[in-house]
């Protein structure tokens, strides 16, 4: 079984948190705080929609990070959260925040959708 790397996923996640950090902090600036008059409504709903869109991404992307952290703290970074076995070294390079294996990943979006 090939090791993972740790200190370098730890480095890589962090600096992507950090990243996750500086754009929900921008996107919570640039919300429209009220809107302007009733002919811009449903351009301001627009915009709205599509910050509070772009913020739940960012913070669920967020959440993952911050899980893989929690993981490499607790141990079990590189094991599938679903299954336990090893998750594929060249999943954690493309995606290092990644919890499951090809196969369970697979599964979990199958039924989320």
């Amino acid at each position: 079984m090939d090791t993972v790397d740790t200190v370098t996923a730890r480095a890589r996640l962090e600096e992507q948190r950090a990243g996750l950090d500086r754009s929900i902090e921008i996107l919570t600036g640039e919300r429209p705080a009220t809107e302007s008059s009733v002919a811009d409504a449903g351009a301001w709903l627009t915009d709205a929609d599509r910050v509070e869109a772009a913020l739940a991404s960012l913070r669920a992307q967020r959440a993952a990070v911050q899980a893989a952290l929690d993981r490499i703290a607790e141990g079990g970074y590189g094991l599938c959260v679903t299954c336990g076995k090893p998750v594929p070294p060249g999943r954690l390079e493309a995606r290092p925040e990644a919890a499951r294996c090809v196969s369970c990943q697979s599964r979990h979006d199958r039924h989320r959708y």
